[in-house]
C-alpha cells in the first residue's frame, strides 16, 4: 500500500495500482501529484479519489 496527500487529504492504493498509476504519469510526462489533481478535480461528488485514480489506471489500460 503507498499513501498520497492530495489536497491535504491522504489517498490509499494497492502497490499494483501505485505503480501502473506511476507509469501512466510518467508516459504522459506528469508527475504523479499533478495527475492526481487532475483526476481529482474531474471525479464527481459520489466518487471517493482513491476509488477515480484506479479507476483512472483501469481506463489506460483498456485504452480509453
Amino acid at each position: 500500500w503507498v499513501t498520497l496527500f492530495i489536497s491535504c487529504s491522504p489517498v490509499t492504493l494497492e502497490d499494483e495500482f501505485w505503480q501502473a498509476f506511476r507509469e501512466i504519469a510518467e508516459q504522459q510526462g506528469k508527475g504523479i501529484n499533478a495527475l492526481a489533481a487532475e483526476i481529482d478535480a474531474a471525479r464527481g461528488t459520489s466518487t471517493g479519489l482513491a476509488t477515480a485514480i484506479r479507476l483512472y489506471v483501469l481506463a489506460q489500460y483498456r485504452g480509453r
